[in-house]
Parts: structure tokens; sequence; C-alpha cells
């Protein structure tokens, strides 16, 4: 397994008033398949966003990056859930991709997989958005106008929205009780999903999430229960990619989902 890590800050104008925020777009080779990583909220558009590659040390326009996201299969985008500007630097990812003609699905931590039916209804207008508000509070728990831009941006351009998690119920079973505590029809569910926890896996966990991210759960068993959800995400990722070898996925999900050691390994 071979990849990039492109650090970027996003420089954007708003009213005369210049915000700087960074981000990490996260792109990884897998199977010779291009493995990448995250908009526009009403009344709030990023006019001309320019990054800054810290590797590179250079400012790049986002058209620009663009182009090289293109020929990416995923494309990971990292986020803390409830930081509106980190939304809206995704959503600026996505419709820079879209305009730059590539075949965008947008990939979402905040959706299960069994919820598929409902996102293809909500993208091909056939339910309304209170509706669809409901199933989103089925799935997710922050606030709905986080996510409503890019999920309305999906529909408006008819961009499909895949859901990559698994029932919450599964992975808080194993944080508490480990992987071993499944059921076999509950191990159906996750598509041959190994849980093998590791050294290396276990401190990028404390890494990511920090040493008491756990908090009073045994840490082996939540670094199981977040493996499990790293691996059924890529999983359903590269399923879809499979399906169809033009797209390019935007994967949203939280930072220590997009890190290397989370959804690229």
């Amino acid at each position: 397994m071979a990849g990039d890590n492109i650090s970027i800050n996003f420089l954007m104008e708003r009213k005369g008033i210049e915000m700087k925020k960074r981000m990490v777009v996260r792109m990884v080779l897998v199977m010779l398949v291009g493995l990448g990583g995250a908009v526009v909220f009403a009344g709030l558009r990023v006019e001309n966003p320019r990054l800054y590659d810290l590797t590179g040390k250079k400012s790049i326009a986002l058209q620009q990056l663009a182009g090289e996201l293109k020929k990416k299969k995923i494309v990971l985008v990292g986020e803390h859930h409830n930081n509106t500007r980190h939304h809206i630097n995704q959503l600026e990812v996505i419709r820079a991709l879209h305009e730059s003609g590539a075949n965008v699905a947008i990939g979402m931590e905040m959706f299960r997989s069994d919820s598929q039916k409902y996102l293809d209804q909500w993208v091909a207008g056939e339910i309304s958005e209170k509706e669809f508000e409901k199933i989103y509070y089925a799935n997710w728990n922050y606030n709905w106008p986080l996510y409503a831009p890019i999920l309305r941006y999906a529909r408006d351009y008819n961009i499909p929205v895949l859901g990559l998690n698994v029932s919450r119920k599964i992975t808080s079973q194993v944080a508490r009780s480990g992987f071993q505590s499944l059921s076999d029809e509950q191990r159906g569910k996750l598509k041959d999903v190994a849980c093998r926890v590791d050294k290396v896996y276990m401190d990028f966990i404390k890494r990511a999430y920090g040493a008491h991210g756990h908090g009073n759960m045994n840490f082996e068993y939540f670094c199981e229960a977040q493996l499990v959800w790293d691996n059924i995400m890529a999983i359903n990722s590269i399923e879809y990619i499979r399906k169809n070898p033009d797209s390019t996925v935007v994967v949203v999900a939280g930072n220590g989902h997009v890190w290397k050691g989370g959804i690229p390994t």
C-alpha cells in the first residue's frame, strides 16, 4: 500500500474577511486503485478558494487541485463533526470535483448502508426534506443544518450519496464487550470484516482520539469497535468503485477515520 498525504490550508474570503482553515486531504493507493480523500451553505459561498500545500510549501487554487483529485478513485476529507467550517470546506471540494466533470459520489459516515434506499429516494427527489430529516436523525446525532447543504447539493445535482456505516448497535456492542461477543447474524452484516487489533493500530487510536478517548471502556474493545467502523466504511467505498469504475467517491468522515491507519489502511 502506497500513498500521498496532502495537508492544505483553505484561504476563504467572505465580506472582506479572510478565514484560514486547515484540512487534510488523504489520497491512498490500494490495489492500483487511487484512494484519496471532503460544499455551499445557505448564504455562504467561498469564492476562488486557495489551498496551501504544506508538503510543497506553495499556494494552490482549489480548481487546480481538483484536476489531481479527479484522477483518484476515493477522496477522503475529514472533519470535526460539529465544526461548520469543516463542512463548508467539504462542500467546496465536492463542488470543485463535480464542476471539473468528475462522476462524483458522496460516501458518508453519517448513514448506515441499510438506509441506502432512502438516500437514493432523497437524491431522486422522491421524498421531502421534512421526511428525509427524520431518516437523517435515525442515523446520526449531530444537527441537521451541519450536513443539510451537502445533502441538498447532492439532490440538486443528482449526485449519489452512499451510506457507508454499519448499525451503531454493533459498534457499541463491540466497544462494550468485544468483537467476539457478536452473533453469527451480526457478523454476517459486516461483510467478512476482520478484527485483529495490533499495537500499531492501538497507538494510532491513541493519537487520533487521545489517551482517554475511550472513557471507561476497555481500551482493546474500543479499538476493535473503531477498526470495525473503519473497515466497513472502506469496504463499502471500494465496493461502489468496483461497480462504478468511472466514479470518484468523496468520503465525508471524522478526522480519526480518515487519517492513515483508519479507513485508508
